[in-house]
């Protein structure tokens, strides 16, 4: 019984270090302003086009484009400056713009779809990147909450 409560002691103590821990890794990742902002446009046009809604991507590529561009030029916290981030962040804008390129060039909806998908991929990637290692799971969506303010299914 008393290997029991320890056990049960040992589990409270990981789950309370795992909470904190997530939290200063979440806290610097939110400083990140570029990235949020870049977040917000992607998960208001990339789960509208998992129900096949492609219209919000197809009217604000754009402003996709230009936050992409901004998180490019924004100086990444020093936590995750490294070159491994730095090349998903300049993959996410080249992605970008060529995602804009197909739009305009007129695109089957379902290009534009694969390719939305993988530019959202690489999203996951620089958050995954910027995530404690011991924490980075898919199903967690590698740290993204969806389920914050603005952004819904």
């Amino acid at each position: 019984m008393k290997a029991l409560q320890l056990s049960l002691a040992t589990l409270g103590l990981l789950f309370i270090t795992a909470i904190s821990n997530t939290g200063n890794a979440q806290s610097n990742l939110s400083s990140w302003t570029a990235l949020t902002d870049f977040h917000k446009v992607m998960s208001q046009t990339f789960h509208p086009s998992e129900e096949g809604n492609l219209e919000p991507i197809k009217t604000r590529i754009g402003e996709l484009v230009e936050k992409a561009e901004a998180l490019k030029a924004s100086a990444i916290p020093a936590d995750f400056n490294n070159k491994k981030v730095k090349k998903a962040v300049k993959k996410l804008a080249t992605d970008s713009k060529k995602l804009q390129s197909s739009i305009k060039a007129g695109a089957t909806d379902e290009q534009i779809k694969a390719s939305l998908s993988a530019l959202h991929d690489v999203f996951h990637q620089i958050v995954g990147l910027c995530s404690p290692k011991d924490e980075h799971s898919h199903d967690e969506h590698h740290g993204h909450d969806h389920n914050h303010e603005g952004h819904s299914h």
